[in-house]
């Protein structure tokens, strides 16, 4: 079983322009860049051309980056989510289970296109984790 620890950074509509910069000041390389747009589902107008996930590769070491959709407002604090990601569902939903208690849950852990399994939460000390299961 494979876990891994990733910083991921909820942005207010300028995650564009925060890739430039982390590119240019931190020789990141951006294998990976996808828009609302590029989603299966159809986005609201306003998010089409915003990032919905980015990967930024700095080093043998990654952050994720995205344009936080309307309906998960960007506040000081909230900016940065642990993302905790297995290659096992069930271990995701045990992580995800466990520190749910006391806590908010703010997408259900679940299976989306993107992933067998896939939630996020903000525990009780008001840290935000995102889990992910890699297919």
């Amino acid at each position: 079983m494979t876990i891994k620890i990733t910083p991921y950074l909820m942005m207010d509509g300028n995650a564009r322009e925060a890739i430039q910069y982390y590119q240019k000041a931190l020789d990141a390389e951006v294998p990976m860049l996808i828009t609302y747009d590029d989603m299966p589902e159809p986005p609201k107008e306003e998010l089409k051309d915003l990032v919905a996930h980015a990967k930024l590769e700095i080093g043998d070491s990654a952050i994720w980056i995205s344009d936080s959709p309307s309906t998960l407002p960007v506040q000081q604090g909230n900016q940065v989510t642990i993302c905790i990601t297995s290659n096992n569902v069930e271990q995701s939903r045990r992580f995800f289970e466990a520190l749910k208690d006391e806590g908010q849950v703010k997408m259900p852990f679940q299976k989306q296109s993107f992933s067998p399994g896939y939630g996020s939460l903000t525990d009780k000390f008001g840290v935000t984790f995102l889990f992910d299961t890699e297919n």
